[in-house]
């Protein structure tokens, strides 16, 4: 009885096996199809901030979003490095470096009414050369919810504005107000 079941069984499963063979003609094209919800057009919101670092702003500064982004976007910070001849090097933050009197970072957070620039780390800030603490350049990026997934690396400058189809003029022409 197990035999004849097998024999049933396997040629059950040779009988339902699909089969392939050459592709035939291609039919006509069918009737066009009804017009679909208007999209969305998904853009980066990108500032560019010089800040300085100094003990009356508590060594950070605080500038508002207008008008508030979305929750699910993600906010990206990078500062202006170095140059290389004219082209400016731009690192993600937080930045990190080290002095014999303790450690220095750069460092960033936000919300989704505002974004804070600021110095962190185990030192003294009132003790660090204007280089480190004045004119610093900050380029922040808005990524929205959508992109957040994506697979690139966020901490690559040239990676982010290609994926986002973000031009250097559109950090030029960028304005951010101030938190008082």
């Amino acid at each position: 009885m197990k035999k004849i079941a097998a024999i049933l069984g396997l040629i059950t499963l040779v009988a339902f096996q699909s089969c392939e063979g050459p592709m035939g003609p291609i039919g006509p094209e069918g009737p066009q199809g009804p017009q679909g919800q208007p999209g969305v057009n998904i853009t980066s919101e990108v500032f560019q901030v010089d800040v300085d670092f100094t003990e009356a702003n508590n060594f950070e500064q605080i500038f508002d979003f207008n008008p508030r982004i979305v929750e699910s976007d993600v906010v990206l910070a990078f500062i202006r490095w170095e140059t290389s001849g004219q082209t400016p090097i731009w690192r993600a933050l937080p930045q990190t470096v080290f002095f014999n009197e303790g450690v220095l970072m750069y460092n960033y957070d936000f919300t989704r009414d505002d974004f804070r620039l600021f110095l962190d780390g185990p030192i003294d800030y009132r003790t660090l050369g204007a280089e480190w603490t004045r004119g610093q350049r900050f380029r922040v990026v808005v990524v929205p919810g959508d992109f957040a997934g994506s697979r690139i690396d966020w901490t690559n400058y040239e990676d982010v504005v290609k994926l986002l189809g973000i031009e250097e003029q559109d950090f030029l022409n960028s304005e951010i107000a101030l938190s008082k």
